[in-house]
């Protein structure tokens, strides 16, 4: 567990060094709610986008009916349903952050 003095911020960065979580698996290790880290999210791309050491990436959502994958979405947040097919199994995107030149992510 990561130490308790630093923000929740703080923390999800940490835990999105070099890894790819998705908003559900961050609320559960850090033990706040799921919408909680939606709303964190932008926040850390904000801060992000300064810092040329590190960048946010996104693993889009996908639709597990015909394969769509949201590549331009904007919003950080799990879609409803497939505008293709109009299923709703779409899986969760995941987060992550790198090492190297900044990009867009």
């Amino acid at each position: 567990m990561l130490p308790p003095e630093r923000t929740v911020r703080q923390r999800m960065i940490e835990l999105l060094a070099e890894t790819r979580l998705s908003a559900y698996q961050l609320a559960q290790l850090l033990g706040i709610p799921e919408r909680q880290v939606e709303d964190h999210l932008p926040h850390i791309v904000k801060s992000l986008v300064r810092d040329r050491s590190r960048r946010f990436v996104l693993d889009p959502s996908a639709c597990s009916e015909c394969g769509f994958v949201f590549r331009d979405r904007t919003k950080l947040t799990r879609p409803s349903r497939c505008p293709t097919c109009r299923s709703e199994a779409v899986s969760a995107p995941r987060y992550g952050i790198d090492s190297g030149k900044a990009g867009k992510g």
